[in-house]
């Protein structure tokens, strides 16, 4: 149960990043400065989280895991 739920945060992240929807839903709008792109981060973080949490290296929200 656990791996399916990191597999299913890592897919979700990665889809938010390929931004199929062109930017029409986005949690944070990209033209506010300086906390625009935070959203994208915060992706990117769960995504390479959940990839190290499958190298057996885990860091991030998946530590304690």
């Amino acid at each position: 149960m656990k791996n399916f739920l990191v597999v299913f945060l890592a897919l979700l992240a990665l889809l938010y990043l390929m931004n199929p929807t062109a930017g029409i839903f986005e949690l944070l709008p990209d033209n506010i400065p300086f906390i625009g792109n935070v959203d994208e981060g915060l992706a990117a973080y769960v995504f390479y989280s959940a990839v190290e949490y499958f190298r057996r290296r885990p860091i991030g929200m998946f530590r304690n895991w």
